[in-house]
């Protein structure tokens, strides 16, 4: 069955699917987006991640004029026409096409809005879980402003490339004060020596992740205590467990960074522990 996506208004074969050469998002990287997981056939945190869509949209000036509702049926429908059961969207708005300038186009210009979706493969995300994943540190080279989930993601890019080449599967980026902020494309948690678990406050320095507020919740629900703290590499690397999460693998245990063995080389009790309350605890939106 050929995969169909939501451009504009219309419902087209992926293959057919385009949006203008001049589009801003393509000239400009002027868009936002998100990603959402979809597993067992509902949405998982839907609200969420349409409350900070808009408010990504707020924080660089786009306008959409399409009510949260009618894109709750967008992207519904997308699902529904690919067939997803387990597997994720994308939706990506820009402040549309224009004539090049740096500058706003006219008032009235229409955003582009882009639905699409895919089926991925459970076994894929379990199997990492069960293993653990590794991971390399890189430098923060990225604007101030990544807590605006925009599609200018060329330093996130080169960093996952990076990675890749050094045979790890994510770069958890590190500022000038060696402490960590996230991942190229997670947030990054670890539980301290005191068992205590720790994420950097989400300030500008890192993405407010959704499945990253989800975990507040299930924290909240099973007595796990966490401190919004920033924490250095030294301390990453000598954490009893290290872990990342974004809404497309929830919670991915961490063995390796640098080469180096964290505590003993297997995925630990807190992120399982995390992984299986997280379904029980998030929204579902069927589809």
């Amino acid at each position: 069955m050929p995969r169909i996506a939501y451009v504009n208004g219309r419902y087209l074969p992926h293959s057919d699917a385009a949006v203008h050469i001049e589009d801003r998002g393509f000239q400009f990287a002027d868009g936002v987006y998100e990603v959402c997981e979809v597993r067992h056939g509902v949405i998982v945190d839907l609200t969420r991640h349409l409350e900070r869509l808009e408010r990504s949209l707020g924080e660089i000036r786009i306008t959409l004029t399409m009510s949260r509702t009618a894109l709750s049926q967008v992207i519904r429908e997308v699902l529904r026409r690919n067939r997803v059961k387990n597997g994720l969207f994308y939706l990506q708005v820009t402040r549309g096409a224009a004539r090049r300038d740096h500058v706003f186009p006219a008032e009235g210009t229409p955003a582009t809005v882009v639905v699409t979706a895919k089926s991925t493969d459970p076994s894929i995300i379990a199997r990492k879980n069960a293993n653990g994943i590794k991971a390399i540190t890189l430098p923060d080279n990225r604007w101030d402003r990544v807590d605006i989930k925009t599609v200018g993601l060329l330093p996130n890019a080169l960093a996952r490339q990076q990675a890749k080449e050094a045979g790890a599967q994510e770069a958890i980026y590190v500022d000038p004060n060696g402490m960590v902020t996230e991942g190229a494309a997670t947030n990054v948690w670890i539980v301290d020596h005191e068992g205590v678990l720790r994420t950097r406050p989400a300030d500008h320095g890192i993405l407010r992740g959704i499945t990253r507020t989800t975990l507040m919740d299930i924290a909240a629900a099973k007595g796990i205590t966490i401190r919004e703290e920033a924490f250095s590499v030294e301390e990453m690397l000598a954490a009893r467990e290290v872990f990342i999460t974004a809404a497309t693998s929830i919670c991915f245990p961490i063995v390796e960074i640098d080469g180096r063995t964290i505590a003993n080389g297997h995925p630990g009790g807190m992120s399982q522990k995390i992984r299986e309350a997280f379904f029980d605890i998030a929204e579902k939106t069927a589809i």
